[in-house]
């Protein structure tokens, strides 16, 4: 192996967190100056979260508009840096590519594009709220849809890894199962983004843990840019921790869920999501019991807020602790994901 291939993606992930930075005092100027804030719903159907959420009011939303952008600037750079002049740094370093990259960085961007019109409802509607939840799931199911069609038709792929197992050929069946792994990757990452840095923390170790993957795997572009994503992460982070400066908003949720999702099915490691990101699974559960207990039991509830993180601070955890204890937990579940993986090669 070539150890240039190391130090591109060191050098990528640094490269990110120090271009992030370096815009980010335009991106808070922006937001501040066109009082782009969050809104807190307050109908009385949610108390408890209005109670404990009133002081976010106004932080900037939209701060996901830092991580997607700086992924695909680099991209695009080194890209055409790469055709235009054909400097053998330029084309070491160039990660975009038709068949690991491409397909990862056009869900990233079409679903950030739609999170980003989301997010400008949300602010406009004065604590109405955005699109509605049966609205993000048809969003999702189209993204999805167009990646499954990719993969199944442009790639000819029906292939889905079982761990301890091995390849199982699902035919057209693929189709239904990326959606729903993509679906349900991005409602979950988008049920986890709640708290300043949360969702920031615990999505920077999935994309690690898929970065360490692919890079076994020999995919070291695709590698690379999981790479891109955790430098401007870090950047995004680094401004989001409590108090924070802005909130990632659903232009950074709900592109990188879908994004977590479409690199889980080309590392065909899929079924290693629930592990990884065994967080994104309880509060995604978390959610959903409460809505099931709610219609089915008149009203009752299971959780004083859902998801869990919500809960917790509702019988007085403070949100420094909840947020650094799942840091705690999704980084372990990460090494035991890659443990997994690794225990199979």
């Amino acid at each position: 192996m070539d150890i240039f291939i190391i130090i591109k993606i060191l050098f990528l992930t640094t490269l990110a967190a120090a271009v992030a930075v370096a815009w980010t005092p335009f991106l808070t100027h922006f937001l501040y100056k066109y009082k782009l804030g969050k809104s807190i719903r307050n109908s009385g159907a949610t108390p408890i979260f209005s109670r404990l959420h009133e002081r976010k009011k106004g932080t900037p939303t939209m701060g996901g508009l830092l991580i997607w952008v700086t992924v695909l600037l680099l991209a695009l750079f080194f890209y055409y840096a790469a055709n235009l002049f054909g400097n053998d740094f330029f084309v070491r370093m160039n990660f975009l590519t038709r068949s690991q990259t491409l397909l990862p960085l056009g869900c990233l961007v079409a679903a950030a594009i739609v999170g980003l019109f989301d997010d400008m409802l949300d602010v406009r509607s004065n604590g109405q709220g955005g699109l509605r939840m049966k609205h993000r799931i048809f969003i999702y199911a189209l993204i999805a849809l167009s990646g499954a069609l990719w993969f199944f038709f442009k790639l000819d792929w029906d292939i889905l890894h079982i761990p301890f197992w091995g390849n199982v050929a699902i035919g057209w069946w693929y189709i239904p199962v990326f959606m729903f792994i993509i679906v349900a990757t991005a409602f979950s990452v988008n049920e986890i983004d709640g708290l300043d840095g949360l969702a920031g923390g615990t999505l920077l170790t999935a994309f690690a843990a898929y970065g360490v993957i692919a890079f076994v795997q020999g995919k070291y572009d695709l590698a690379a840019f999981c790479a891109v994503i955790i430098g401007a992460l870090i950047a995004f982070l680094w401004f989001n921790i409590k108090p924070a400066r802005f909130i990632m908003g659903d232009t950074g949720a709900m592109s990188l869920g879908i994004t977590l999702g479409v690199i889980a099915m080309l590392t065909n490691q899929a079924l290693l999501l629930p592990v990884i990101g065994f967080l994104f699974v309880v509060e995604a559960l978390s959610f959903l019991i409460q809505v099931a207990s709610k219609k089915l039991r008149h009203g009752k509830k299971i959780f004083l807020s859902a998801p869990i993180h919500h809960h917790l601070e509702a019988i007085g955890w403070p949100e420094e602790k909840i947020v650094m204890r799942f840091w705690l937990i999704s980084g372990i579940t990460s090494v035991i994901g890659l443990i997994l993986f690794l225990l199979e090669k």
